[in-house]
């Protein structure tokens, strides 16, 4: 693999919070749910997880800093004999002439104070890994399922908990990178993005929705077929109706996550003239404004 630093396009003094940074934005745009069947760019995808993987830990970013170990953190062939004569060794640990390099140093690192000094090698937590999902609104509403696919590679069903908001990070205890020497595994962190759905919006757990009717409908009332969350259901319009009023249904919500309770649904109706108003609707009009003339503006507070 690549020198990490450049895989992620960060500089070698770069923060941790930066190498985060630089990692999440990769992930998003290489990451397989959206280049499906592209090897090229699943493999530059896994490129980014190991070098973050790699980076992300202090202890491995600083012998790859050192040169102890290469960017895929296998140890270098030298450093793996100065490790070995440094635990056959009676003597103080040998230093190497014109880099400074202490296998002390290694020593400690390899043998740390988990499961005693001679127990063999420290554990190492993996790292965790960032993944954005799109959800669809109703599952984020409802509740539902999603496959994923983790900067790991694996690939699982996740359970969209109802009532999900877009930016709600949902954690995914020991998905992440595999732990070393016997270390415990990371965490997957999925921040989920909720679609826009072409007709309903939420406030809170409760659903809006904007639906069309005819002029008749308005004036005489009508019976009309309205979607919600659950299916069509049938509504009375009542006559008289204008644009802005608006219908109630109750329990047609969303459920409240703390409760299990539904919020409402509010349909809001809007008046829609035909496309090409005839020639007798013009004259009516004409004729029954001249009878009932009314100032809507005024009585808005335009005037």
């Amino acid at each position: 693999m690549r020198d990490p630093y450049a895989v992620l396009g960060v500089a070698r003094n770069a923060s941790t919070e930066e190498i985060k940074r630089a990692y999440r934005k990769l992930a998003k745009r290489l990451h397989p749910d959206l280049n499906p069947g592209d090897s090229k760019v699943e493999q530059q995808f896994r490129d980014a997880a190991a070098a973050y993987d790699l980076l992300s830990d202090g202890v491995k970013r600083a012998r790859f800093d050192r040169g102890e170990i290469d960017a895929a953190g296998a140890e270098k062939p030298e450093t793996r004999f100065w490790r070995t004569y440094a635990e056959s060794s009676p003597g103080p640990e040998p230093r190497r002439g014109g880099r400074g390099f202490d296998p002390g140093d290694v020593f400690s690192e390899l043998f740390g104070d988990i499961g005693g000094a001679f127990s063999g090698k420290s554990r190492q937590r993996g790292a965790d890994v960032n993944v954005t999902v799109t959800v669809d609104f109703i599952d984020a509403v409802k509740g539902g399922t999603r496959r994923v696919t983790l900067p790991t590679g694996k690939s699982l069903d996740i359970r969209i908990p109802a009532g999900s908001v877009d930016g709600r990070t949902l954690r995914l205890a020991g998905q992440g990178m595999e732990g070393r020497n016997g270390g415990s595994p990371g965490d997957a962190f999925v921040e989920l993005r909720v679609a826009p759905h072409p007709h309903f919006r939420r406030d809170g757990i409760d659903i809006q929705i904007d639906v069309p009717i005819s002029l008749d409908e308005a004036v005489l009332g009508a019976r009309i077929v309205v979607p919600t969350l659950d299916g069509k259901v049938t509504v009375t319009v009542p006559r008289g109706s204008n644009t802005g009023d608006t219908l109630r249904l109750r329990g047609r919500g969303g459920p409240d996550p703390s409760t299990g309770n539904r919020g409402d649904q509010y349909v809001l109706l809007k008046v829609v003239l035909p496309d090409k108003p005839d020639r007798e609707l013009s004259d009516f009009v004409e004729r029954w404004s001249a009878r009932y003339p009314y100032d809507v503006r005024t009585k808005a507070g335009l005037t």
